[in-house]
């Protein structure tokens, strides 16, 4: 498998974690039986729950694009070095990063690591291009 592939299979399992930390964390705070019943009435979450809430939420944002462009890229037989693959890395340990940096509450450094991610995944799609 290419190395691209291999980063966009970290990238789902970093999208996992993301998904089951944030969950987790909410029925810490909203309850097993809230989250088991109709859920009518809304359970807002503060604090870590609602960090880890928001990062997910930013992931969903940016992680289709780049599954898109990297299986784009393999299809187009653009994969195996160069802007995509280093686009690739680039994503992935930008998004590994953000999420304990949101999670803890850091401020500027979490900007820096998200621009760095999409930096990325510019990468990438600019790779379909060239």
């Amino acid at each position: 498998m290419v190395s691209e592939l291999q980063l966009l299979a970290t990238a789902i399992a970093i999208g996992l974690v993301h998904l089951l930390w944030a969950a987790a964390a909410a029925r810490k705070q909203q309850g097993l039986l809230w989250a088991g019943g109709s859920r009518d009435e809304a359970r807002p979450v503060t604090g870590v729950a609602a960090r880890l809430d928001r990062a997910f939420k930013n992931f969903r944002e940016t992680f289709p694009f780049f599954a898109a462009a990297v299986l784009a890229a393999y299809l187009t037989c653009k994969t195996g070095g160069g802007l995509c693959m280093w686009g690739s890395v680039l994503y992935v340990a930008g998004r590994a990063a953000y999420l304990p940096l949101y999670a803890s509450g850091v401020r500027y450094w979490r900007s820096l690591v998200w621009s760095v991610s999409f930096l990325g995944l510019v990468m990438v799609v600019v790779s379909l291009v060239l």
